[in-house]
């Protein structure tokens, strides 16, 4: 059984019933539904290595060397990743993965001017994109278009809200890593830091791993009232402070909030680390001066591009039944901001 006899049956082109099988917009709804009743009946079943030849037959052949995996986002601009060291690090992670494995990578706005769902399906479709990376949205709450639901897709973070197969940073394990490392060198009372941002886009990981821990580690009553603050607020820290007496403070905070966070523990003239220590969880850790842990952002864009493709291999695609989630731990930064005690 094969496409031509499908074509005779139902009274259509080969090329007609490969575009309905491929769910095509140029072919009508009522020639698809015959074709793929007929398919049905006839019990047919494709050939995946013909499928994969033909896609890559099909693109135009100035793409034809390298299979294409398209970079996408929701953000405002066409290439976050040249905005944002954290995103670059993602991005170069992809590149370096994506050509070992024999794929390019292009970048496509969603939110060039103009432009339409629909319309970007097409010009996916039109470049040949075999699957997409997506580097997540600035809105916890973004639903991806069901207009690409058709695509292969795997995207960083937590920030889309649609099931999606995802790569992102074990936020749970790192604040526990952080947890033990500080309670290892003496420290009994840590005290949780963290930007409200930070808190939501780790969908709450790491205030709910502070007081997992405080109630195994130090008993029920043991852990003290997390500070969410939303940059550094110096009133708000100094009060929390006074009232609740860390001897050690767990700093969850975007990159630019530690520098700033490190001038109003001077201006309090705290000695860090005689008298409080401090371990910054954040993506970028490294030259703050601050002992903690960062992201691993290259190994979180290596791993996007193995699942996308194994996802293709597997004829994964659309919106997945069952989404995978791989989650990375971070590496742990030396820092002259925590003492045995």
């Amino acid at each position: 059984m094969n496409v031509r006899h499908i074509a005779k049956l139902a009274g259509v082109s080969p090329s007609a019933v490969s575009l309905a099988l491929r769910d095509s917009p140029r072919i009508s709804a009522a020639t698809k539904a015959r074709v793929l009743a007929l398919a049905r009946e006839l019990h047919y079943e494709p050939d995946a290595r013909i499928v994969d030849l033909m896609r890559h037959l099909r693109k135009p052949r100035d793409v034809r060397q390298l299979a294409c995996f398209g970079v996408i986002s929701f953000y405002d601009s066409a290439r976050p990743w040249e905005q944002s060291k954290h995103l670059a690090a993602i991005h170069d992670g992809m590149l370096r993965r994506a050509r070992e494995l024999g794929y390019r990578l292009e970048p496509f706005w969603l939110r060039a001017p103009g432009m339409t769902n629909r319309r970007f399906s097409a010009i996916l479709e039109t470049r040949g994109v075999d699957g997409l990376l997506c580097f997540g949205s600035p809105d916890f709450d973004e639903e991806f278009p069901d207009e690409l639901g058709g695509q292969a897709v795997v995207t960083v973070g937590l920030s889309i809200r649609t099931p999606l197969h995802r790569v992102t940073s074990h936020f749970y394990n790192d604040t526990l890593h952080a947890l033990n490392r500080v309670h290892a060198l003496g420290y009994r009372r840590p005290g949780l830091v963290l930007g409200m941002n930070e808190d939501t886009r780790s969908a709450y990981a790491h205030s709910g791993a502070y007081l997992a821990w405080c109630e195994h580690r130090l008993g029920a009553d043991a852990a003290l009232p997390m500070l969410r603050l939303r940059e550094v607020e110096e009133p708000a820290l100094t009060r929390w402070l006074v009232d609740h007496r860390p001897d050690v403070i767990v700093f969850v905070h975007l990159p630019d909030m530690i520098a700033r966070f490190r001038a109003v523990l001077k201006r309090l003239q705290i000695s860090i680390p005689k008298s409080l220590g401090v371990v910054v969880l954040s993506h970028e850790v490294e030259g703050s001066g601050f002992a903690g842990l960062q992201q691993n952002q290259q190994v979180m864009g290596s791993w996007a591009v193995e699942l996308l493709a194994a996802r293709i291999a597997n004829r994964d695609l659309g919106i997945p039944v069952n989404p995978r989630t791989e989650m990375v731990e971070s590496k742990w930064i030396e820092g002259a901001s925590l003492r045995k005690r």
